[in-house]
Order: C-alpha cells, then sequence, then structure tokens
C-alpha cells in the first residue's frame, strides 16, 4: 500500500526525526478526555517498544485536549480490553495536554481530526510543532487516509475491543519504524 500512497500521506506515515538524539525519543497520544483511546494506544505502544527492545529509548504518555476526567482513572472497558489482551492501564490517571508541553515531544499521535485539529491549532505559528503531529491510523498500513479511531467512550464493549484492534497495527509501525531509526 505504501506505494499507492501521496508524499503527503507517505509523511504523515512516517515518524519524525528526534528533536534531540542524545534523549529519549518523546511520545505523546491524545485524545479528548484520556480515559479511553489515548492511554489504550499509550499501553500498547509501550508493548509494541519493549518487544522491539526500545525499553528507555522511547518514552510514551497521553492525554486530553478537554479536561473532563481530569485525574480519573482509565475507563473501566478500556482497562478490560487491554488485561484481557494481557496489558496493564490499572496505573493511569487523566490529564490535559497544555501548549507548552508540545515542544518536549517528538511526535504526538491524534486518535481522531478533532483531535488532530485540536493539536494543530495549539502548535499554530510553530513550524517545527506541526510536522510531529499525526493521525495515529496514519501508520497503520491497511487504513485509509485520515482514518480515526472511533471514541468508544458510551460504547458497549466490543467498541473497546475494535479500539484496540484499530491501535494495535499503528502502533507496530511506529515502533518499527523507530526500531529502524534508534
Amino acid at each position: 500500500m505504501l506505494d499507492a500512497m501521496s508524499a503527503e500521506q507517505r509523511l504523515a506515515a512516517t515518524v519524525p526525526q528526534p528533536r534531540d538524539p542524545a534523549e529519549p525519543y518523546r511520545i505523546c497520544m491524545v485524545c479528548l478526555g484520556n480515559i479511553c483511546r489515548s492511554p489504550t494506544a499509550e499501553v500498547v505502544l509501550r508493548e509494541e517498544l519493549r518487544r522491539a527492545g526500545l525499553d528507555g529509548k522511547v518514552l510514551v504518555d497521553s492525554a486530553g485536549t478537554g479536561d473532563w476526567h481530569l485525574h480519573e482513572p482509565m475507563h473501566p472497558s478500556a482497562r478490560a480490553e487491554l488485561s484481557r489482551r494481557g496489558l496493564d492501564g490499572s496505573g493511569h490517571r487523566a490529564r490535559r495536554i497544555e501548549r507548552s508541553w508540545l515542544p518536549g515531544y517528538d511526535l504526538l499521535l491524534a486518535m481522531d481530526g478533532r483531535n488532530l485539529a485540536g493539536l494543530q491549532r495549539m502548535a499554530a505559528g510553530r513550524d517545527d510543532l506541526a510536522g510531529r503531529i499525526r493521525l495515529l491510523r496514519a501508520f497503520d498500513p491497511d487504513s485509509e487516509p485520515g482514518a480515526d479511531v472511533p471514541d468508544p467512550y458510551e460504547g458497549s464493549p466490543e467498541d473497546f475491543v475494535l479500539v484496540y484492534d484499530l491501535v494495535e497495527p499503528a502502533a507496530r509501525e511506529v515502533a518499527r519504524q523507530l526500531a529502524e531509526m534508534l
């Protein structure tokens, strides 16, 4: 599928170079409330990075663009899906991303177009930041351009299964690219 991608799509599916090669590469997963999608993506990406031998070389966290759930634990259904797959989301507490945090990240991965637009507004006027903001699913070689991770917040347990299944291939590709780069 990469051969059929436009240059813009290829860029959207490429991890940017580290800000400082002497420091760990830093990634932030971003959704609305930081209790469903972004913490799921955070945990899944950490596991993919561990498998790729990048423990300590890449740091991953997550945040939301809204403040509805500040300091709350991960949504029980998101945590249950992670647990069902052998992963642990029990230590998560929701937080809201601040504009001042953006320069500290090498890559910011939005779960959907709304989060992407919010991050782009935060980065307005900072060309060095705008090139570090991507949609997570841009890294999934089987997803359509602009594909979102849908918000499962008020959904069924199956919606949280879908979130995991959509996040995992993108996380695997991010880890693969970082393993090659670092």
